[in-house]
């Protein structure tokens, strides 16, 4: 495991060919190795794409950043601080930051490290084309492969969090110190042409040593990276002059759609990825295991002092036990109301939404507001995390059940839901693998036209990738941002009120501790659960099923967006970078504060 960090000597080496980023506004040094010897030599050359990956576990890019607020709020995840709504990581999420946001106006956060990692992708893509005789020698071809790869999945993040940004395709010079945004639409075909090419180059999961492990890339993830960009690509997005699909003919959304599909079934086709049972997906990951070939299809590698998987987005421990040496875990967690949107015999939801934190050992449960997403665990590790500040748990970025449901949604649009009901099939079957009469009844209600099927997507996606910080970029290219967060808004003061679909359920829960000492068995979240039959039951704790404390300054609802999503679906370029852009960089055409 976390075999690419062995070449971070080299990566070090190769580091020195570049400025500490704005620190990107700067020329890089020259190189401590010559170009043309450490890109004609494999062992240099793995250097750099460990040069790469480093960029991204930097304290304030991926690691302790992008992943930890980039994609709260929504219907399906939140800011578990959310109430506390000028904090300055909570304005990060409520759709209401400005330039100046102590958390990212720094000069070494997540755009100077995406940039850092883009420029090291550059000098290595330039001298493997030069130097690296990639036609004779298919070991080279592989690392330039996949260095194209990285760099599309740095610009797939940097357009879902800045929207317009400077594009850089060739390595720092005098005279592309300072440049503009650029219009996403020119980064989009560059990076599609990029993962097209880079397939070439890249082994199918297993056909080599090298993708034997998810932590290298590989061809279903080039291509599944190029049909997530296509749909991207195709879809809506705030620009200057409103929420609209692109006008460039080449990124039409047919074209697109056209793409995703047949990217997602050559992977399909090729059997290199399979479905596992849901639950043993997030023990795969948190085990550590890396083995390629399963659901995982590639994850960002963090060495065991990098890395706040668990310790931001995973199930709290508020002291350490015998699981954790750290006491960390759900900085973020579900929406409330995604736990009432799974039927109760679907076996995602108590591995996607979790109502208890672990207090000395022992689980207890939260509140209405606060629920952890269980697809992190300390407990499922095969080790104990001793850092206090990371747990080294690698982020997967893409899996195989993406692949289905983008295949899904792809061929519906182009050829209709019965020919696209296979591929969402297989994942309700995963879903509910107890009650296949109720997965054909269901697909037989959903197949009935387009856009029932679509619907049916929209929902099945939330319900899949909760916790996995996909759900605001497909809302955004769906145009449902404003939409599902409004709707989301009335659900949270419904639920609270018991009002609605959720008039029924208790007001309170009723808690024990099991047998085993240590987990909890609680009675009153499911539908036909009643208070009169709790309180009668002989449950030794209760308490009151609430989101809202009478000393709250704001309530639960009210701040999931302070502004309209509609207009800040993208994070303001920090004022830092601003500053240092020689006037080139600016936010106008959006309304940030």
């Amino acid at each position: 495991m976390k075999k690419i960090l062995l070449h971070i000597t080299i990566a070090l080496i190769f580091a020195g060919s570049v400025s500490s980023c704005n620190k990107i506004l700067e020329a890089p040094s020259k190189s401590a190795l010559d170009e043309s010897v450490i890109f004609s030599n494999q062992d240099l050359a793995e250097g750099a794409v460990a040069g790469i990956i480093q960029s991204f576990g930097e304290t304030n890019s991926y690691r302790g950043r992008y992943l930890v607020f980039y994609g709260i709020n929504t219907d399906t995840e939140v800011n578990n601080s959310l109430k506390n709504t000028g904090d300055e990581k909570s304005l990060l999420s409520n759709y209401n930051t400005n330039v100046n946001n102590t958390q990212m106006n720094t000069d070494n956060n997540a755009w100077a490290k995406f940039y850092e990692g883009i420029e090291r992708a550059n000098l290595a893509i330039r001298g493997l084309r030069k130097y690296g005789n990639i036609e004779q020698r298919p070991e080279m071809a592989y690392i330039l492969g996949e260095i194209l790869t990285l760099r599309a999945v740095v610009y797939n993040d940097l357009i879902k969090a800045w929207g317009d940004v400077p594009a850089r395709f060739e390595p720092l010079s005098t005279a592309t110190i300072y440049i503009e945004r650029s219009d996403r639409d020119v980064i989009y075909k560059q990076l599609l042409a990029d993962l097209e090419e880079a397939q070439k180059y890249l082994p199918w999961p297993n056909q080599s040593t090298k993708t034997a492990n998810v932590e290298h890339v590989n061809k279903a993830f080039a291509k599944g990276l190029r049909a997530r960009l296509a749909l991207a690509a195709g879809g809506y997005s705030q620009r200057t002059d409103g929420i609209r699909k692109s006008n460039d003919p080449e990124l039409d959304s047919k074209k697109m759609y056209a793409i995703a599909k047949q990217e997602c079934l050559d992977i399909i086709t090729s059997g290199a990825a399979k479905l596992l049972g849901f639950e043993e997906v997030f023990k795969t990951l948190c085990q550590e295991k890396g083995q390629a070939g399963l659901e995982s299809l590639w994850e960002i590698p963090f060495s065991e002092g990098r890395g706040r998987v668990i310790f931001d987005l995973g199930v709290k421990h508020t002291t350490t036990d015998k699981y954790t040496g750290q006491n960390k875990g759900g900085t973020n967690g579900p929406n409330p109301i995604m736990f009432y949107e799974y039927e109760k015999e679907d076996v995602r939801r108590d591995v996607s939404c979790v109502p208890y934190e672990w207090t000395s050992g022992v689980q207890v449960p939260t509140n209405l507001g606060k629920w952890y997403f269980g697809k992190y665990r300390y407990e499922w590790m095969s080790r104990i995390v001793t850092s206090t500040n990371d747990d080294g748990l690698n982020w997967m970025y893409m899996r195989y059940a993406d692949v289905l449901l983008m295949a899904a949604e792809s061929i519906n649009e182009l050829d209709g839901p019965v020919a696209a009901a296979p591929y969402f099939k297989m994942i309700r079957d995963r879903a509910y693998p107890n009650n296949p009469e109720k997965v054909t009844a269901y697909m037989q209600q959903i197949t009935t036209s387009k856009d029932v099927f679509f619907n049916a997507i929209v929902n099945e996606r939330a319900l899949e990738f909760t916790g996995e910080m996909l759900r605001k970029g497909d809302l955004i290219r769906w145009n449902l941002l404003g939409a599902k967060l409004a709707e989301a808004k009335q659900k949270l003061q419904q639920l609270e009120n018991r009002q609605g679909k959720y008039a029924t359920l208790p007001a309170n829960i009723y808690y024990k501790t099991a047998a085993d000492g240590e987990k909890v068995e609680i009675y009153g979240l499911n539908y036909g659960d009643t208070d009169a039959t709790g309180a009668a039951a002989g449950y030794p704790s209760s308490k009151k099923w609430t989101m809202v404390a009478s000393s709250d300054l704001a309530t639960f609802w009210d701040a999931l967006y302070l502004r309209d999503p509609n207009t800040q679906q993208f994070w303001p370029i920090w004022q830092y970078f601003l500053d240092n852009s020689n006037g080139k960089l600016t936010n106008n055409g959006f309304s940030f504060q």
